[in-house]
């Protein structure tokens, strides 16, 4: 099993940033590639970053690039999401997953392992 503990959320305004963190624990050798995704209220669960464990490749959701930047501390277990330039439609419950295949991909399928969310706002 693994344990995902995510932090960071908050309220904050148009064009401001904020940093999520994912604490990983237990067999966290079972997990090749971490994610985020969002959940807005009234909307289903959306892909926003990923990155691989072992070199740190990563993919992006196109409305992300350039804003959001996803990277890892592998002696901490530790992911982290930098999102600058924020915007209302940033808005959602954001979510750290992590699955043990390769793949940087958009689906969520894969994933096996889920934290409990934490909460963004952002006020215009």
């Amino acid at each position: 099993q693994v344990q995902l503990v995510e932090s960071g959320g908050g309220l904050v305004q148009t064009g401001g940033s904020l940093r999520l963190s994912c604490a990983a624990s237990g067999r966290t050798f079972s997990s090749s590639v971490m994610g985020w995704f969002r959940q807005a209220p009234g909307k289903e669960r959306d892909f926003v970053a990923a990155i691989r464990w072992s070199e740190g490749s990563t993919y992006y959701k196109d409305a992300v690039k350039g804003r959001f930047t996803i990277s890892r501390d592998n002696s901490k277990n530790m992911v982290y999401l930098q999102m600058n330039s924020l915007k209302t439609e940033d808005t959602a419950v954001y979510y750290c997953a992590a699955k043990n295949t390769i793949v940087l991909d958009p689906s969520e399928y894969e994933y096996a392992y889920w934290g409990q969310g934490t909460q963004v706002t952002v006020s215009s």
